[in-house]
C-alpha cells in the first residue's frame, strides 16, 4: 500500500502574520528580535505545515507552510508572533505502515521541543491515524481532525525564565539522602495548603512542606514524572489515570496538571524555593518510550512526524514497534537527531529550569546499541562529554524488559544505579530467610563486589528498601500477598515475589503483638537503609507509616487512599528517621567516598564483621546457614575536611543485628581503642532514644528482629603516633 490521501484542508482563517526562510536551529519554537523561528526535524516528510490557533477558543486559524528545509530540518520564522502563539504541525508524507510510515497530514502534531502544552486530551477515535473500526485496523486510514481532542503547543519565551534566581548546591552524591515523592500524592492533601495549590510544583515549594522536609533531614528530593503525560486508552476506558507519569508526550513540558495557574515558571521557582532549604531537586525522567503505545496506539507527535526515524522498529517488519520497554514502543535514541533531542531536553531541565539530576527509567534502552547494551554506547559517551551534563547527578534505573537487558554494575562511571539487589537482600535478611549472611554484608558494605570494578565508590549504589514501584513499607510488613484488584487487570499485574511478611494476619490487624513486631520491622528497615554504605533513598510516606492497601503496581491509582496522608502521620516513626537522618549527617564514615575493606592501619577508614560472640568472622561463620545474627564495626575519620587521620578524631559505629525470631545474646567485641561504647539507638521497644545499660562482661541481649546502634571515641595512650 502506498496512499498519499487528499483530504480537505482547514480554512485560513487568517493570515496576520508573514513567514520568512527563518534558520534550522536551534530546533523548536524560539523568540527572536522579529518574531519566533519554528524547526521541526523530519527526514521522510514530503511537506511541512505550521498550523496557529485562538488562544481563546483554542480552534485552528491560520496555517503555514514551511518551504525551507535544511539536513532534513524544516523551518520558518514568522515574523510578528510572540510569545503565548499556540500551534502545531501537520505533516505530510507517505502512510505506509509496512515500511514504517505512518504520516497522516490530519492528525496535529505536538512539536517535540514544545516547552508547554495546553489544552486537554479528550478521548476520541480521531487520535488514532488509522479508523479503529476498520477490520484492516492500523492499516487502514484516518481522515478526522485529531485538532480538537488533543494539547497543542505553546511559545514559550525561556529567557524570562532565568529571571528567577537559583542558589546552587554543591553537594556530593555520597553524602545525599533522596526522598522519592509525587508531586500531587505529597500535596494534594496537605491542610494547610490552599486548594489552588494542593498537587502543584506551588504547593511543594510552599513553606509548611518545604519545612516537613528540612525537618526530616532528606537533602535531595526524587520527583515521579513531571514531562508533560498523558492516560492511556485503555486506562480511560476503565476510568482510572496515569498516577505516577510514565507515558510522556513532552520532553521540555512541565505537566499541565502540576500548574496552579498555567506558567512554566512555578517549576523553576519550586526549584528556588527548594534550593533556599538546601533541598536539589531530581527528576525521574522517560526517555526510553512515548505515549503513542505501540503499533496500535494514537498518534500525538513522533508517529506523525517521523514514525520510521524516532522509533525503534522491526528490522524485517517495520509494521511493529520493538519493545524494550514493555510500553509498546522504544525510542530510537541511536539516531542522532532523536539523540540531539533528548541531550537538549536534559540540558533544559538543567539549565533553564534548574534541577539537579536525574533518575533514567528503563535506562538499559537508552544504551542499547543494534547488536545490544552497550556502556560506551553513544548516548553515554554523550552524556560524559558534556560539560554540563556531566557534573549533575545521574542515576540508572539499570535494566529493561529487552534481551540482557538487566545491567545493574555495568554503567558508566558517572552513573549511579538502583541497586534491587539490596532491596531484596535487605527484605529477605529482616524477613528472616536461611544463609543471608554474606550477602548481607556485601549489600550493607555498599556492594562493592558489584561497583567497584571500574572505579566506582558505594555512592554508585542508591541504596532502597522500597520505591513508588512495589509495596509502601508498611504494606511490606502487613501483606504476604500483593492486593491489585483496584488496577482492574484481575491482580495478575505487579511483582509476584515480594519477600514480604505479614507476621501472622493478612492486612490490618488489631492484635499488639503482631502490630508491635511490624513497627519494630519498618524500624529495622530504616536504620538498616540509612546506616548503610551507598546513597539511601527513601520512599515518600516510609517514614510516617503510609499504605497503599497492599497495592504493589499503584500505577493508576490517582486516588486519596494512595496520597500523602497528613492528617494519619505516624510522628513516632517519623521522629525515628529524624534520629536516623542526622545520625547518617553527624558520622561522614556512614557515607564513605571510596570502598572500605579490612583497615590495614591502625587510623585507617574500615569495616570489620564479628558474630554475636564479638569474634571476628571467618569463611565458615559466614557459612552458617541458619545463623541469623551479624556485627558490624564501622570507622572513620569524624571531620569530613580533616586532610589525615589522627587520634582524636576517629570514630567507630557498632551494629547488632538480630533478624532471628528467637531473642539472642551479644558480646561486644573488645577492641583495644574502643573499650566502651554509648547505645546511640535501637529498635528494641516502640520508644526510641532511651539509654541502654551494657551489662559488665560487655554482654546484651536483644529481642526477636531488632538492632542496636553504638559509638565509641577512639581511646589510645602516649605511645599511639599522629
Amino acid at each position: 500500500m502506498n496512499r498519499q490521501p487528499n483530504g480537505s484542508q482547514p480554512p485560513m482563517a487568517m493570515n496576520s502574520f508573514q513567514l520568512a526562510a527563518g534558520e534550522p536551529y536551534p530546533l523548536g519554537a524560539t523568540i527572536t528580535t522579529d518574531g519566533v523561528n519554528f524547526s521541526v526535524f523530519s527526514a521522510n516528510a514530503t511537506k511541512v505545515v505550521l498550523c496557529v490557533f485562538d488562544q481563546n477558543t483554542h480552534t485552528e486559524v491560520a496555517q503555514y507552510i514551511l518551504t525551507h528545509k535544511t539536513h532534513h530540518i524544516w523551518h520558518g520564522e514568522l515574523v510578528g508572533a510572540q510569545a503565548g502563539l499556540i500551534y502545531g504541525y501537520r505533516v505530510f508524507g507517505p502512510y505506509q505502515p509496512e515500511l514504517g510510515h505512518r504520516f497522516n497530514h490530519h492528525k496535529l502534531a505536538m512539536d517535540p521541543y514544545a516547552k508547554q502544552l495546553v489544552g486537554e486530551l479528550k478521548y476520541d477515535k480521531a487520535i488514532y491515524a488509522y479508523d479503529v473500526d476498520d477490520a484492516n485496523a492500523d492499516l487502514s486510514f484516518c481522515v478526522k481532525d485529531n485538532a480538537p481532542y488533543v494539547p497543542k503547543s505553546v511559545v514559550v519565551d525561556t529567557k524570562a525564565l532565568t529571571d528567577i534566581k537559583i542558589a546552587p548546591i554543591k553537594r556530593a552524591l555520597n553524602h545525599s539522602i533522596v526522598y522519592e515523592t509525587h508531586v500531587k500524592g505529597f500535596t494534594q492533601l496537605h491542610p494547610k495548603l490552599c486548594q489552588q495549590s494542593r498537587g502543584k510544583f506551588v504547593g511543594l515549594a510552599s513553606p509548611v512542606v518545604i519545612d516537613y522536609l528540612s525537618q526530616l533531614g532528606v537533602t535531595a528530593i526524587e520527583l515521579l514524572p513531571v514531562h508533560a503525560f498523558v492516560d492511556e486508552p485503555f486506562l480511560i476506558e476503565k476510568n482510572l489515570k496515569n498516577y505516577w507519569g510514565y507515558n510522556t508526550v513532552g520532553f521540555f513540558a512541565p505537566h499541565p496538571h502540576y500548574l496552579s495557574a498555567d506558567d512554566i515558571s512555578e517549576f523553576r521557582q519550586m526549584v528556588s524555593s527548594l534550593h533556599q532549604a538546601g533541598i536539589e531537586v531530581i527528576l525521574d525522567v522517560v526517555y526510553n518510550h512515548t505515549a503513542e503505545g505501540n503499533h496500535l496506539g494514537p498518534s500525538y507527535h513522533f508517529r506523525s512526524i517521523d514514525n520510521a526515524s524516532y522509533y525503534r522498529l522491526m528490522p524485517n517488519e517495520a509494521r511493529y514497534y520493538i519493545n524494550d520497554t514493555g510500553c509498546g514502543n522504544t525510542l530510537n535514541i541511536n539516531h542522532p537527531q532523536v539523540l540531539m533531542l533528548v541531550m537538549d531536553s536534559l540540558r533544559y531541565w538543567v539549565e533553564v529550569m534548574g534541577v539537579d539530576g536525574f533518575r533514567f527509567d528503563l535506562a538499559s534502552c537508552l544504551g542499547r546499541e543494534n547488536y545490544g547494551f552497550d556502556p560506551c554506547s553513544g548516548f553515554f559517551d554523550a552524556l560524559m562529554q558534556d560539560p554540563v551534563l556531566c557534573q549533575v547527578k545521574l542515576i540508572a534505573e539499570p535494566w529493561d524488559i529487552g534481551p540482557g537487558g538487566y545491567q545493574l554494575g555495568n554503567y558508566p562511571v558517572v552513573f549511579s544505579e538502583w541497586n534491587d539487589r539490596y532491596r531484596d537482600t535487605m527484605r529477605r535478611f529482616w524477613r528472616g530467610d536461611d544463609a543471608m549472611l554474606s550477602e548481607f554484608a556485601k549489600r550493607f558494605h555498599g556492594s562493592s563486589d558489584v561497583f567497584e570494578h571500574n572505579g566506582r565508590g558505594p555512592s554508585a549504589s542508591i541504596n532502597f528498601i522500597t520505591s513508588h514501584d512495589g509495596y509502601s513499607l508498611h504494606d511490606l510488613v502487613t501483606y504476604q500477598a500483593k492486593h491489585n484488584e483496584a488496577n482492574g487487570e484481575d491482580n495478575r499485574d505487579g511483582h509476584q515475589e515480594n519477600f514480604s511478611c505479614h507476621y501472622g494476619v493478612e492486612g490490618e490487624t488489631n492484635c499488639a503483638a503482631i502490630n508491635t513486631l511490624r513497627l519494630r520491622q519498618k524500624r529495622n528497615f530504616l536504620a538498616t537503609l540509612l546506616l548503610s554504605q551507598g546513597v539511601p533513598m527513601l520512599l515518600a510516606g516510609d517514614e510516617a507509616g503510609h499504605s497503599q492497601q497492599g497495592n504493589n503496581n499503584a500505577y493508576c491509582q490517582d486516588r486519596p487512599e494512595n496520597w500523602f496522608n497528613w492528617q494519619k502521620i505516624d510522628w513516632e516513626l517519623v521522629g525515628f528517621t529524624r534520629q536516623l537522618i542526622k545520625l547518617r549527617k553527624q558520622f561522614p564514615l556512614l557515607c564513605h567516598q571510596q570502598f572500605m575493606h579490612q583497615p590495614e592501619a591502625l587510623f585507617d577508614n574500615g569495616i570489620a564483621w564479628f558474630n554475636k560472640l564479638g569474634e571476628p568472622m571467618t569463611k565458615m561463620l559466614w557459612g552458617e546457614y541458619h545463623c541469623k545474627t551479624l556485627s558490624v564495626i564501622v570507622t572513620g575519620n569524624l571531620l569530613q575536611s580533616e586532610i589525615g587521620a589522627v587520634p582524636e578524631n576517629t570514630q567507630a559505629l557498632l551494629l547488632l543485628f538480630n533478624a532471628d525470631d528467637i531473642q539472642h545474646t551479644f558480646h561486644l567485641p573488645q577492641l583495644t581503642h574502643f573499650p566502651s561504647w554509648l547505645c546511640l539507638l535501637h529498635t528494641q521497644q516502640n520508644t526510641d532514644g532511651q539509654s541502654i545499660t551494657i551489662q559488665p562482661d560487655g554482654q546484651y541481649s536483644l529481642l526477636p528482629r531488632s538492632l542496636m546502634i553504638f559509638h565509641s571515641n577512639f581511646q589510645g595512650d602516649e605511645h599511639d603516633g599522629h
